[in-house]
């Protein structure tokens, strides 16, 4: 197949954005983010260029039918597996979906299969033989929000999950990583170049490493308290090979976060982040920009988040720029998680 060698696309067809070598990462980013990756079909390298399966035509490219798709084997249902192991009367209770944290299935069971956990995990790692565990989620607890989860098939836990060209190594039993957070991720990656950077709650360094990795910072201060998660950040910046680049900080935010260093702060964590604004804030250079994370009701999005910021440079004599904001991802029933972008600059 060719670029531009089709008529117009029959209803129907698998669609398909034909792209040089070069350019292939960078098209598969936006295709993914503008929701239109089609994941039935696998991205093939014919040569000369990379085929990426969409369902629809992305910005700045044309789709064309693709001549050979190739599809990836269906997956078995978990029901099938279980036909026999299970009473028949609890089959509609079983898991709908799960995810897979590199080598590691995460699932939620209803309480009345739990009694059956053990082969529901056997069952999952039948169906995904490349996963060495099955790990129950139960929610979170504590200060760090760290999960309750329990191994039900397999025996370590520990894993190292590869997303955007950025490894990630971790331990799913002990540590949250959200899928939700994606996009947010990918565009960390693309900010911050030649910046000094200060990333506040780093966790295992979901946003300092894309960066990192990415965009280059002149310099990127990943401030961590959980000791758990910063020892994952730890061996994470040298499994990146970024230490020329990350400094890791084990601490908490409102003790040892930098005063007027950084160009670009972010503050990835949600709940309590606006009892942090005021380090955030000062961290800044004049003209900085801050990146707010903060659980709001979806009836007070945007402005709660908002407010928030400019009550706290307000009361700083500082003044705010919005520049962005956006949704996340739903935090729960109601509320949502949001992010406000914003420039911030010295008061009159």
């Amino acid at each position: 197949m060719q670029p531009g060698s089709s008529k117009a696309s029959p209803p129907g067809a698998d669609l398909v954005v034909l792209v040089p070598k070069e350019r292939a990462e960078e098209a598969r980013r936006q295709i993914l983010e503008e929701g239109l990756l089609d994941t039935r079909r696998k991205i093939i390298d014919d040569g000369n260029f990379i085929e990426i399966p969409v369902v629809s035509q992305p910005c700045g490219y044309k789709a064309e039918p693709q001549e050979e798709p190739e599809f990836y084997q269906k997956t078995p249902e978990l029901k099938a597996v279980l036909a026999g192991r299970i009473p028949e009367w609890l089959v509609d209770c079983l898991p709908r979906g799960w995810f897979i944290l590199g080598d590691v299935v995460i699932v939620k069971l209803r309480p009345k299969v739990e009694d059956w956990k053990g082969d529901i995990g056997s069952a999952l790692l039948q169906i995904y033989p490349r996963c060495k565990a099955v790990v129950m989620d139960k929610g979170i607890e504590g200060q760090f929000r760290e999960p309750i989860r329990e191994i039900i098939a397999g025996e370590s836990s520990e894993t190292v999950h590869i997303e955007n060209g950025v490894k990630f190594c971790l331990d799913a039993q002990k540590i949250m990583f959200s899928q939700g957070n994606l996009l947010e991720r990918i565009r960390m990656g693309r900010l911050g170049r030649g910046e000094m950077v200060v990333d506040m709650f780093a966790g295992i360094g979901y946003f300092t490493l894309p960066m990192a990795v990415h965009s280059r910072p002149r310099k990127i201060t990943a401030i961590e308290l959980n000791p758990v998660a910063y020892g994952y950040l730890k061996s994470n910046i040298t499994l990146n090979h970024v230490e020329d680049i990350v400094e890791p900080v084990h601490g908490d935010c409102s003790e040892v976060t930098p005063i007027g260093e950084a160009d670009r702060v972010i503050m990835g964590y949600v709940g309590t982040t606006n009892r942090y604004l005021k380090a955030g804030l000062l961290a800044l250079r004049p003209g900085g920009i801050i990146h707010y994370h903060q659980t709001v009701p979806s009836w007070l999005y945007p402005r709660m988040a908002v407010e928030e910021l400019t009550s706290a440079a307000g009361s700083l004599g500082l003044e705010v720029e919005v520049l962005r904001y956006a949704r996340v991802k739903k935090f729960s029933p109601g509320v949502i998680h949001s992010v406000v972008d914003a420039r911030i600059g010295q008061g009159v």
